[in-house]
């Protein structure tokens, strides 16, 4: 079987183009996931989601736990034949939600015990669960359970949740071991805003050691140039040969700055959340389709795209849609969302090859700031 790997393939400054391998296919890197949190990307076919460019789409252990049950999932065959996607999947641990739904949970050493969101039962999620509900659901990539603190917060919470997560990480270790060939398990290193904490959170994954590591805990409250600091000080701790991926990022202007600082993965439910609420994202910037403006615009969002949603169909009929609260609206927003968010990557891969990530990123920032009468 083909096991995971991951190269780099051409680097302008610390910007790379990559491409990691699984036995489910290639992921080009730099790589934007589209978030399929229960199972499916949110109003669209898997099918739309491949031909916009997507290598990979990511899944939430915390969600498909809760329904419709891991157990339920793997012996229906897993995932990627639930939700027809042949292609690879990244699991997050549940971590964010460890943090997002602090009104319902508690945290101890063992791990995370909980009240449902949607019944009021109640659950508990252990690092060792966590990995077994991701082996379950057949994961390519799979993430250690971690805590993330909202910022800002406290240098002894920051302190506290980073030290926790590295224990949790090693248990993850441990808990992955045997697991099937092919598969990976990413670390996630914590330190909310603290330079130092990121540093040794990041030295102390690197010796437990991961098939790749993740940057979680930002974009979570902190003004982006905090978050850009915590990745120029994370970034050179961790291993070349190793894929980045920071999470939970974010608008194409975080991706452009984080690609030129060496991350190489992204997730975000910004393109999808967008699309469900009639902003377009396009080289023009934003659009918010349910302007006035829009009632007797005749052009597509987009007529050099290669998306069908953004060429094919005039912003006065997306507008009708949006006013009219029309599922279709949503569909066709997010097609043309997540491929706006698949051409700014695939055009940042062929900047870097050319050297020329710093001439790309200038253009798109100018095309959103000139944006469109």
């Amino acid at each position: 079987m083909t096991q995971f790997s991951f190269r780099v393939l051409a680097t302008d400054g610390a910007a790379r183009r990559g491409e990691i391998t699984t036995p489910r296919g290639e992921i080009r890197t730099p790589a934007f996931m589209p978030v399929g949190t229960a199972g499916t990307v949110k109003a669209m076919l898997p099918e739309h989601v491949r031909a916009a460019g997507a290598d990979i789409v990511l899944g939430n252990t915390y969600h498909l736990m809760l329904r419709p049950g891991a157990e339920r999932v793997a012996a229906l065959g897993g995932l990627h034949k639930f939700m027809n996607w042949p292609r690879p999947i990244l699991t997050d641990s549940g971590g964010f939600q460890v943090m997002s739904l602090a009104k319902l949970r508690n945290i101890e050493e063992k791990g995370v015990t909980f009240s449902s969101h949607l019944d009021g039962s109640k659950f508990e999620l252990s690092p060792e669960r966590a990995i077994e509900i991701q082996m379950l659901l057949g994961a390519d990539i799979s993430m250690q359970l971690d805590e993330c603190v909202r910022l800002p917060a406290t240098p002894d919470e920051i302190d506290k949740a980073m030290r926790l997560s590295l224990r949790w990480a090693e248990r993850c270790k441990r808990a992955f071991e045997g697991a099937a060939s092919g598969r990976a398990l990413f670390g996630i290193m914590q330190g909310g805003d603290s330079l130092p904490l990121r540093q040794e959170s990041a030295r102390a994954l690197v010796d437990i050691g991961f098939h790749g590591y993740a940057i979680g805990g930002l974009a979570v409250g902190e003004p982006q140039p905090i978050m850009l600091a915590m990745m120029e000080a994370a970034v050179p701790e961790l291993p070349e040969n190793r894929p980045r991926y920071l999470m939970g990022v974010g608008e194409p202007d975080d991706l452009l700055h984080a690609v030129a600082r060496g991350i190489d993965m992204f997730d975000c439910v910004l393109p999808t959340r967008a699309g469900r609420h009639a902003l377009a994202y396009t080289r023009f910037g934003k659009l918010n389709l349910k302007n006035a403006r829009f009632a007797e615009d005749n052009r597509p969002l987009d007529e050099t795209s290669s998306c069908p949603a953004a060429r094919d169909y005039s912003r006065a009929y997306l507008h009708h849609l949006a006013k009219s609260n029309e599922i279709l609206g949503a569909m066709l927003l997010t097609w043309a969302n997540i491929a706006y968010y698949q051409e700014l990557m695939q055009g940042m891969r062929t900047a870097i090859s050319a050297g020329a990530l710093a001439e790309f990123s200038a253009q798109a920032r100018a095309g959103w700031e000139r944006g469109i009468l």
